[in-house]
């Protein structure tokens, strides 16, 4: 959990700190937001490669040796001395990111005690919504008062505590695939699963476009202080947190109909933050909707590529966390593209309502396809 909390306040973290990094290193917003793009492009590149490459090593090794990684990636963007060198880092960052993801899923289910397998991955996914409530608005407090600098400095140092954790506490596990490579990516032969990834990459592009630019969103628009982002990043991030339990109840009682209705609630959302966010108070009720309903859709997502993947669920695991950072990638440049050479910082509420609307019909094509197919059997 620990872990997984210090990856995700390390992808997260900028977003409160844009600003700060864009003016230390002489770039505009829409560069420093591309530092998003970069790691989001390294967890799409590792999630298949790294987890291809690695597949046969022990898992605890394995574990080790991508925490060590981030680490290193992390000290590198403290240190770098210029936009170029922390493009490269964040990249590296991103890396070993999905192929974690997916091993400490296999790990914590393989450790847990019969009948508390469900729950032991909860609690390792505990640490994402944790980094978003606690470790981007702290990272970002850090940010302003000592330096975006410090800020990965700290990322590190919490990766290097969850590292002597795993030393002292995972136990040695053999590795994660047993057949061929070949057999493994069969998976992705399978129409279900293709669709599943699709539906993660474009259902998520919407919200994490506005995500990544909330900070100037709500100084810039919404009219708040600079000192007030820790907070409403709190604010969202206590959303996430209800959100993911939410959206976990609704997949246990009808997974496809419940994902595609939070799609279309999410995407009357943001047009609605389009049309009031220049009110502050309906902005942080606004604020804690979207962090509601952008993790309740994750729960529904990954139980839905499981579900079509039982061959090579790891990979496809794996894989599945690549599409999400291609929503990503795709988010940190559309996003620059809107404000500087589009119709402005504040359309991107409405811009992230029509790409939510485009994973909505995604979903829907699924849900379709889906009864078609069980009305046939």
């Amino acid at each position: 959990m620990l872990v997984v909390f210090s990856l995700t306040t390390g992808e997260f973290v900028i977003v409160g700190i844009v600003p700060d990094v864009a003016a230390d290193l002489s770039v505009s917003i829409p560069a420093a937001g591309a530092l998003v793009t970069a790691y989001a492009i390294g967890m799409i590149v590792g999630g298949p490669v790294v987890t291809v490459l690695t597949a046969r090593l022990g898992r605890k090794p394995l574990i080790v040796g991508l925490i060590a990684v981030s680490v290193i990636a992390n000290l590198g963007s403290a240190v770098a001395p210029n936009y170029a060198v922390l493009l490269v880092a964040r990249f590296a960052a991103g890396l070993i990111v999905a192929t974690f993801f997916a091993v400490a899923v296999a790990t914590a289910v393989s450790m847990a005690p019969a009948g508390k397998q469900a729950s032991t991955v909860a609690k390792v996914a505990l640490g994402m919504n944790l980094g978003i409530i606690l470790g981007t608005p702290i990272g970002t407090l850090i940010g302003q008062n000592l330096g975006w600098r410090a800020t990965f400095a700290t990322v590190a140092a919490f990766s290097v505590a969850a590292l002597l954790l795993v030393l002292r506490y995972v136990p040695a596990q053999p590795a994660v695939a047993t057949g061929s490579v070949l057999g493994e990516l069969r998976v992705f032969a399978d129409r279900d699963v293709q669709l599943a990834i699709v539906l993660t990459a474009v259902g998520n592009v919407g919200i994490v476009t506005v995500f990544t630019y909330i900070t100037p969103l709500l100084t810039d628009v919404s009219g708040f202080a600079a000192g007030s982002v820790p907070v409403l990043l709190l604010v969202y991030g206590a959303g996430a947190v209800a959100g993911n339990f939410l959206g976990g109840w609704l997949s246990d009682k009808a997974l496809m109909p419940s994902l595609t209705g939070l799609l279309a609630v999410l995407t009357g959302v943001l047009a609605l933050f389009w049309l009031v966010s220049g009110v502050q108070v309906a902005a942080v009720v606004m604020t804690f909707v979207i962090g509601v309903l952008a993790f309740a859709i994750i729960p529904g997502m990954q139980t839905r590529v499981l579900s079509t993947a039982g061959a090579a669920p790891t990979l496809a695991v794996a894989v599945n966390a690549s599409g999400f950072q291609v929503a990503a990638a795709f988010a940190g440049w559309l996003g620059g593209e809107v404000i500087s050479g589009g119709p402005g910082l504040r359309s991107i509420y409405l811009v992230g309502a029509l790409l939510t609307a485009a994973g909505l019909a995604v979903a829907l094509y699924s849900l379709r396809r889906e009864r078609v197919l069980a009305a046939r059997a």
